[in-house]
């Protein structure tokens, strides 16, 4: 069974910054893509980071490139989003996100229960 939970979200002021980690079990996180999605408020969902599997390249919605970092630990089955430089704008909640396919999509079939994220000052 498929698994997905979130960890590392809460309140930061602008400027701040935040790691989340997604832990993974139930699968070979190495033989799958991952991503981040986030929703903020009256928005819908959208994803704004995804790690390929095979050669672990990545993908950032213009919004957060620059800014945030997606990476993987295989190993561990733990897939991280260390966000940098969080504007007010990016207060969501932020979910860790999978396809099931090698290589990024914009959709996702598996889904964790998400993390809340709160940029105020």
């Amino acid at each position: 069974q498929v698994q997905l939970a979130e960890s590392g979200g809460g309140l930061v002021q602008p400027g701040g910054s935040l790691r989340l980690s997604c832990a993974a079990s139930g699968f070979t996180l190495g033989y799958y893509a991952m991503a981040w999605f986030r929703q903020a408020p009256g928005k819908e969902r959208e994803v704004i980071a995804c790690t390929h599997s095979r050669d672990g390249s990545t993908e950032y919605a213009d919004s957060v490139k620059g800014r945030f970092t997606i990476s993987r630990d295989n190993a561990q089955s733990t897939v991280y989003l260390q966000m940098n430089n969080l504007k007010r704008e990016d207060t969501a909640v932020y979910y860790c996100a999978t396809d099931l396919r090698y290589y990024c999509t914009a959709t996702a079939i598996h889904w964790g229960n998400g993390t809340l994220v709160t940029v105020s000052s």
